[in-house]
């Protein structure tokens, strides 16, 4: 496992909930909260226990897979929250690959 560095990670994590909910997602906007949802779950969980299990893991994996495939079509203005949100969950995964 490589280490990551949990204060960014944690800061990013503080700054990405202060932020509010992009507008203007459209047909997509459930299953880009549902995804927020998910991995800050996983990014919480990861906070308060310092580890995830494979399960989590999984999970995380797949939400990030299908996150990535969201994101290009979001226009510059809502972008940024869901880029951040995949920057957390890809630099949470670096502790488990």
């Amino acid at each position: 496992m490589k280490d990551i560095d949990r204060e960014k990670l944690y800061d990013t994590w503080q700054v990405h909930q202060s932020m509010d909910w992009p507008d203007g997602l459209g047909g997509d906007e459930g299953q880009l909260m549902t995804l927020d949802t998910v991995i800050g779950g996983c990014l919480t969980y990861y906070l308060d226990e310092h580890h995830l299990d494979e399960a989590r893991i999984e999970i995380l994996r797949d939400c990030l897979t299908e996150l990535e495939s969201l994101v290009p079509d979001l226009n510059e203005a809502t972008s940024e929250y869901f880029r951040r949100l995949q920057f957390l969950g890809v630099t949470l995964l670096q502790d488990f690959s």
